[in-house]
């Protein structure tokens, strides 16, 4: 009660202290202080970054006839600016004003795409350049607006007459001494690391002195090992993370390299221990488990982060510090959560999924989490983070942990997690021919006295997975048939799977490649529900769920079994 207790203050102390950030921030961006952030303009640029991040030329025309889709949302500007429009999407506000969609106009590689480009920053310069205010001048928009003007800068400015060139580099320097300022400030979390990787490309693209970059490589030294566990994992526990940062991180190595600068210890360092942590996550069809706020997989993205793994390193099996396991053996691959949650303050996108897990073979996934949909309605989300949405068990319908529901702390901190779950354990038990892990998790201890331990276990070169949930009172009590003792164990299956029941109770999973899995409880009926599974590139979409129920003052150990078979011994018209 006193950990959870714990968890409530952390999130009011989240909430002051970002309501402290933004009145020290408004103070600064006033003009008793703006002057700060005056100086010389840099008459250059000396590299230009490059960019991992995927585009598609076709965007540019949109874009041109004022059309701009951001963080699944359409907004047709009617030929008036965009940066003029007063749009609720917050999402949309945010990729509006980091401009990274400018890399889809320099896709096209056309003088009409360049010119719009042109038109479109000293738009934004001319409305917002000066007016540091709103979601515009957030630190963590202004790092994403300052690397992307970095890299396409060559893009921008080739062509462009004295005037722009000028007020482009007028405009950026200004940014640069603005984050300079408020990084500091930032809370812990993906934006602060973006904030300090943008001021390192900034030390490298612009004329510095050599106390400047050694400054730059410093403070990113020390964001990455706050932030970057010996593992690999990100302090957030989210996969997407990953992805995110190693976009930013690898240009940046190649930048220090092509300068034959001396890039900072943890920069090298973190890569190469991140680039394993995200194999770890990765399916055999390509896709990025989903826990812990990874919605859809873009494949394309994650190869070209890959390509550029120098070691080609292993994907991970036992990530204690993340707290993940992988079990890997022939073409099958199982993935799971055995890890507590991620510190308050960095737990917006946390899910309550402990223990749960994915299941793929070949290039097909067949027991997934339902992930979420990161452009869908925000109403959903919760839903999407509650355990039940999660190949795990629950007790008593009763999600592992809580999430802030306040309309008026999310807007101000998100929604963090705010639940019981404190204590996890996880022991690898891999023998010859055999991989598998137990592990356990103290989410239901407080409310309802159970602990939750789950065994699964890999072997037959990947042709059979044995589950084993088990449950224990209290130290080591008997479970009482208290009314509150009923679990629900569920495995959602993968909308591109068919599930057939047969009459004796089995479950065929069909895969589109001919694959089946054969999936039996061994002590409790299973059943097949409906579910949802939200991580879809069209939203959400109906699928199916295995479900096991018990009262567990009856049945405290529950079995299950998942066996590869053809799909000839399936049950035709089940």
């Amino acid at each position: 009660m006193a950990k959870s207790l714990g968890r409530n203050q952390n999130v009011g102390r989240l909430v002051t202290g970002e309501l402290w950030r933004r009145v020290r921030r408004r103070v600064r961006m006033g003009p008793l202080y703006r002057w700060r952030f005056t100086g010389r303009t840099p008459e250059r640029l000396l590299v230009v970054p490059p960019d991992l991040r995927l585009s598609d030329p076709t965007l540019a025309q949109e874009i041109y006839y004022g059309r701009f889709q951001f963080s699944g949302h359409v907004v047709d500007t009617g030929g008036v600016s965009p940066f003029q429009l007063n749009v609720s999407n917050r999402g949309w506000v945010k990729a509006l004003h980091g401009f990274r969609w400018l890399r889809h106009l320099r896709a096209a590689g056309t003088e009409l795409a360049a010119v719009n480009a042109r038109a479109l920053v000293n738009d934004w310069i001319r409305q917002h350049g000066s007016r540091m205010t709103d979601i515009a001048w957030e630190p963590g928009t202004v790092a994403k607006r300052i690397i992307a003007w970095l890299q396409y800068s060559a893009f921008l400015l080739t062509h462009a007459d004295a005037n722009f060139h000028r007020l482009f580099l007028k405009n950026l320097a200004v940014q640069v001494r603005y984050l300079r300022a408020t990084v500091g400030e930032m809370p812990p979390g993906k934006e602060r690391v973006r904030a300090r990787i943008a001021l390192a490309f900034v030390a490298l693209a612009l004329p510095s002195s050599a106390a400047g970059l050694r400054n730059a490589a410093r403070h990113l030294d020390a964001e990455l090992d706050l932030q970057i566990l010996p593992d690999g994992g990100h302090i957030s526990r989210n996969p997407l993370v990953l992805l995110e940062l190693l976009a930013d991180l690898l240009p940046l190595r190649q930048v220090y390299a092509n300068q034959s600068a001396t890039p900072p210890a943890s920069l090298i360092a973190s890569i190469d221990r991140m680039m394993p942590a995200l194999r770890a996550f990765r399916h055999k069809d390509g896709a990025v488990a989903r826990f812990n706020g990874m919605g859809v997989t873009i494949h394309e993205r994650v190869s070209a982060i890959l390509r550029l793994d120098d070691a080609a390193a292993a994907p991970l099996l036992h990530a204690p510090h993340s707290g993940y396991d992988r079990l890997e053996l022939g073409q099958t691959v199982v993935i799971a959560d055995t890890g507590s949650p991620p510190p308050t303050a960095v737990s917006t996108s946390a899910h309550a999924g402990c223990l749960s897990f994915e299941l793929s073979s070949g290039r097909q996934c067949f027991i997934v989490n339902c992930g979420v949909d990161s452009y869908g309605s925000p109403d959903l989300r919760p839903l999407a983070r509650a355990t039940a949405a999660h190949s795990t068990a629950t007790l008593n319908e009763t999600s592992q942990a809580r999430f802030v529901h306040s309309n008026t702390v999310q807007g101000i901190v998100g929604a963090p997690l705010t639940g019981t779950l404190t204590h996890t354990e996880c022991r690898r038990i891999d023998q010859p021919g055999m991989q598998g892990f137990i592990a356990n998790h103290n989410a239901y201890e407080v409310k309802f006295g159970i602990i939750h331990e789950r065994e699964i276990q890999l072997s037959a070169n990947g042709n059979l997975i044995y589950g084993e949930d088990r449950f224990s009172g209290k130290e080591g009590l008997t479970i009482l048939a208290d009314g509150k003792d009923h679990a629900t164990i569920r495995f959602h299956i993968h909308p591109t799977i068919r599930a057939e029941q047969a009459r004796s109770g089995e479950i065929y999973l069909l895969g589109q490649s001919g694959e089946c899995w054969l999936f039996t409880s061994l002590d409790s009926h299973a059943l097949l529900e409906e579910s949802v599974f939200f991580a879809s590139t069209s939203g959400a979409r109906r699928t199916s769920q295995i479900v096991i129920s018990a009262l567990l003052s009856k049945t405290p150990v529950l079995r299950w079994r998942l066996l590869r078979e053809t799909q000839e011994t399936a049950p035709s018209g089940s």
